[in-house]
C-alpha cells in the first residue's frame, strides 16, 4: 500500500511494511520495526530508548535488506525517521529489496 505523497509533501512515495530488525548507535543496540520505507528513507518504531539524536549516523539491519547506514532525521514518541545514506552499496541493497519484495501488482479484468 503506497502512502500518499501529495498529503505529506515527501519527494518519494513510502510503502507501509512491518519489517523486524535492529539499529546500532555507538555502543547501543535496539530492536526495531520498520513501519514504512522508500528509496531514500524510512520510519521505524523502537522497542526502547537509544541516545541517537537528529544528525546521528546509525546502522539499520534487517533480514530483508541487510545492513545499511542512515542518518536520524527526527526522533520522538518511540519512533524515528531516518534518511538512507546514498552510497553505491546501500542504493543497491534498497533497490534489491524493492525488486524482490515490493512488485507492482497488475490486475487484469476477466470478461
Amino acid at each position: 500500500m503506497l502512502a500518499q505523497q501529495s498529503l505529506d509533501g515527501r519527494k518519494t512515495d513510502r510503502i507501509r511494511c512491518r519489517i523486524r530488525g535492529t539499529i546500532r548507535f555507538l555502543h547501543q543496540r535496539l530492536d526495531i520495526v520498520v513501519l514504512d520505507i522508500s528509496r531514500t528513507g524510512m520510519a521505524i518504531s523502537l522497542n526502547g530508548w537509544i541516545d541517537a539524536r537528529p544528525g546521528s549516523v546509525i546502522e539499520v539491519e534487517t533480514r530483508e535488506f541487510g545492513m545499511i547506514e542512515a542518518t536520524v532525521r527526527w526522533y520522538r514518541a518511540g519512533k524515528m525517521g531516518i534518511k538512507i545514506e546514498q552510497t553505491t552499496n546501500t542504493v543497491a541493497q534498497i533497490n534489491a529489496y524493492f525488486k524482490n519484495y515490493h512488485k507492482d501488482v497488475q490486475i487484469t479484468l476477466v470478461k
